[in-house]
């Protein structure tokens, strides 16, 4: 085997997965095939096979376990939503995706949240009414203030049932972490802030909860936007 085809063999092991996960030939749960068989089958070495699987399991799409017995080998996990996250961190710390793409991409989505639980007749916000609760405490420092701003903004996200969407606010949310603490540092009054911030919260619930979802959508963008046009973090949007 030449040189470029051992470094392209751990890709033809991530196709076959992928096809037989498309094909529903596998299910999340079910156990993939001993090394040495998905070796032969598909004409590659077992190392490009461990290849491919600790891609996979950084990806979150499966995991190992070690031994023999029920728990041995690889298993297909049934949601991965870990590695989806954990791409995105990467892919931001890496900076491959420019700030002010991902809060663009942060109002797309938080803007289809809202829209979505506003049109639900059974929409639940309790744990995001929770959570806003916990936020209205003015003993709060600045860093629990922000973890519990972001835990509230994928309260909502969860509550509108995408899981894809939750993933993915999870992701990004995670990955900007440091870019809104960092943004907090710079605000020349964080108790005017944090006030106007409560507001909002509290502004675009009512919304919600009333199943506006045109203001709910309107009150989102300006709210996501503001910070970071406030903080300098990123250009107007």
């Amino acid at each position: 085997m030449t040189q470029t085809s051992t470094a392209r063999a751990w890709r033809v092991v991530l196709e076959s997965i992928e096809r037989d996960l498309l094909e529903g030939v596998l299910q999340p749960g079910d156990r993939l095939a001993p090394e040495r068989e998905l070796a032969t089958t598909l004409g590659v070495g077992r190392s490009s096979v461990r290849e491919a699987l600790r891609v996979l399991e950084v990806m979150g799409l499966i995991r190992t376990g070690t031994g023999s017995g029920p728990t041995s080998g690889a298993f297909i996990v049934a949601s991965p939503q870990g590695g989806l996250s954990a791409l995105l961190r990467l892919q931001v710390a890496a900076q491959a995706f420019p700030l002010d793409d991902v809060v663009r991409t942060r109002v797309v989505l938080e803007s289809a949240v809202v829209e979505a639980i506003a049109a639900d007749p059974q929409r639940v916000t309790a744990e995001a009414r929770a959570v806003l609760d916990a936020m209205d405490d003015a003993d709060l420092t600045r860093e629990e203030f922000i973890a519990l701003d972001a835990r509230l903004h994928q309260a909502l996200a969860e509550a509108s049932g995408n899981l894809v969407i939750a993933v993915t606010m999870e992701g990004l949310r995670s990955a900007i972490e440091s870019y809104v603490q960092a943004g907090a540092q710079r605000l020349p009054d964080w108790d005017a802030t944090s006030e106007r911030l409560r507001r909002e919260h509290h502004a675009i619930l009512d919304a919600v909860d009333a199943g506006d979802a045109s203001l709910a959508r309107s009150l989102v963008h300006d709210h996501i936007t503001g910070y970071y046009a406030e903080a300098g973090s990123s250009r107007d949007l």
